[in-house]
């Protein structure tokens, strides 16, 4: 029965999921019980492509990002696909309606990750729209149920918060993406002359995205509130513990937040959340 194979693939996209990311795992468990297949396999489908990109070194990445790009059309054409992580993708895209073009940004990104960029300003926000904005735009349409209305008009606050989320990944990933992948994603910035005034003009803007993206996550339905503020929380606890660790540091030490502490966090940010702080 094909039943079986549609819930096997949205089980391999919640395990893509929790082996990745404790952090967006918590999140989605604070989302209502329907929500969260659809939002694992938005995850799954992402960080498939991701680790093309970040983690195939002895193979040809274009080769297999371009396999994978053609086979995600190909299952959103046809309706089905044997790999269970598109399976459980195209099925959502359908379902809610996801737009294409949102997906074209987001490969498009991706391809970006296979050249070695000097990015510009302009470059810089071409790679977090496809990379980060799109993605939570993408579950923004989940969240609103196929609303249009909602989500136009809560769009811009979701793509503030998924910028913010992807400044937070570059710095806290500095040292990997500089020495492992070569790359740099901060337009203009010399990386060994990288210091804490610089670290700071960054850090202002990430925290003015964050300030806005909490006015967005207070209006969002009640069934997705609470996961995406938990989701909030988390990187906001990442981003101070950042801002504390001098730029030094940052260049040669991958800023962690342990799994104590994440669980710690979802608990008090439950207890604001109740206590209708948010």
């Amino acid at each position: 029965m094909k039943k079986l194979f549609d819930e096997l693939s949205y089980q391999v996209s919640k395990a893509t999921t929790k082996k990745y990311s404790t952090s967006f795992s918590l999140g989605i468990l604070a989302l209502s019980t329907g929500m969260r297949p659809p939002i694992y396999a938005i995850y799954g489908f992402v960080r498939l492509a991701d680790e093309i990109v970040d983690s195939f070194h002895d193979y040809d990445k274009k080769c297999l990002l371009t396999r994978f790009t053609e086979q995600t059309w190909q299952a959103i054409e046809e309706g089905i696909s044997i790999n269970p992580i598109l399976q459980s993708f195209q099925e959502v895209v359908h379902k809610y309606n996801i737009d294409h073009q949102l997906i074209r940004q987001f490969l498009h990104s991706m391809e970006m990750d296979l050249e070695q960029i000097d990015y510009n300003s302009d470059l810089y926000k071409e790679y977090i729209l496809g990379s980060a904005e799109v993605v939570g735009l993408m579950c923004l349409q989940i969240f609103v149920n196929g609303n249009k209305e909602e989500y136009e008009r809560l769009k811009p606050y979701a793509m503030k918060l998924g910028s913010a989320f992807q400044k937070v990944n570059f710095l806290r990933d500095l040292k990997d993406d500089y020495q492992l992948l070569g790359r740099t994603y901060f337009p203009n910035i010399e990386m060994n002359v990288f210091n804490n005034q610089i670290k700071q003009q960054i850090e202002t803007e990430i925290g003015a995205e964050f300030k806005t993206a909490l006015e967005g996550i207070k209006m969002l339905p009640v069934a997705s509130r609470f996961g995406v503020y938990l989701a909030y929380k988390y990187y906001l606890s990442l981003f101070r513990k950042i801002k504390n660790t001098p730029a030094e540091k940052i260049l040669n030490e991958r800023i962690r937040i342990h799994n104590g502490q994440k669980i710690s966090l979802a608990m008090s940010s439950y207890l604001q959340y109740k206590m209708a702080i948010l």
